[in-house]
């Protein structure tokens, strides 16, 4: 943008800050269009969620609760490590959950969180935990489409093993 200032008119001032004020603004409608229109990836090959999922989490030396949020159309709209644990738990909120989803205007969601301890079986309590999570998602409209726990070798997929 280029604008001519002439000195000797003072009165033209408000003219050109009005003038930039409209410019500002419209970079602003440019930056929130490419923030809510932003195409991420299509989720459709399980393995490749399974893949990106363990590259993620197999080093963590805690226990991490992570989500993948998608559109209706599940496009990736963010992977967010939401809660941090210690060697064998994590906390993890209902409540936050939904924040972030509705924050982001997700349509579906990926769970995922590792084992330290190497093992890929789900334990009662991650059943459980899917299940209110899955419960409280849905009275929004919001899809949970797997729970991925990685450990040592092949991550443990709930849809895949018929948990969802």
């Amino acid at each position: 943008m280029s604008l001519v200032v002439d000195d000797s008119c003072v009165e033209s001032l408000p003219a050109i800050s009005s003038q930039h004020n409209d410019w500002i603004i419209q970079r602003a409608i440019a930056l929130l269009e490419q923030r809510i229109f932003k195409a991420g990836p299509f989720l459709s090959q399980p393995q490749a969620v399974k893949d990106y999922l363990r590259l993620k989490l197999v080093a963590e030396p805690n226990e991490v609760f992570a989500i993948v949020f998608m559109n209706s159309q599940h496009r990736v709209l963010a992977y967010e490590p939401m809660f941090r644990g210690t060697l064998d738990s994590s906390a993890v909120y209902p409540r936050v959950v939904v924040q972030r989803a509705l924050e982001l205007n997700a349509g579906a969601v990926i769970f995922a969180h590792q084992h330290p301890s190497g093992s890929t079986e789900p334990s009662s309590a991650d059943r459980h935990l899917t299940e209110r999570l899955r419960a409280a998602l849905s009275l929004i409209d919001v899809r949970v489409l797997d729970h991925i726990i990685v450990g040592q070798g092949t991550p443990f997929s709930f849809a895949e093993a018929g948990l969802m």
